[in-house]
């Protein structure tokens, strides 16, 4: 696997964990089974990506960004279906979370095998 494989597979992952979490509150505490189903099967095959880009990218760089995309993902999806609407403080601190995922790539300095 090369590294641009090993990136395609944690961006496939994150919308998969993105569909999974999604779909969470329309579960009602698993009580519903369709979309139950959807963030079980979607939660499996983001875990099965994301253990296959840790063949080639650090733990570190794959948890750090799939958790920053997925929480800024996640918070635009409750902003358009649920009407949850950030306060400025909930921006601000999104915003640290995007430069953190940029930075962690961009300075990522670890040796990779392709």
């Amino acid at each position: 696997m090369t590294l641009t494989q090993a990136y395609i597979f944690l961006m496939i992952a994150i919308i998969l964990e993105i569909t999974a979490t999604g779909s969470l509150k329309a579960t009602e505490g698993f009580t519903k089974w369709i979309p139950s189903l959807i963030s079980v099967i979607a939660i499996s095959g983001c875990m099965f990506l994301m253990s296959h880009a840790m063949k080639i990218l650090p733990v570190g760089i794959t948890y750090a960004t799939w958790s920053g995309v997925g929480i800024v993902a996640i918070t635009l999806v409750g902003i358009i279906k649920y009407k949850q609407i950030p306060n400025l403080a909930t921006i601000f601190g999104l915003t640290l979370i995007v430069v953190g995922v940029v930075i962690v790539n961009v300075m990522n300095n670890t040796n990779i095998d392709n």
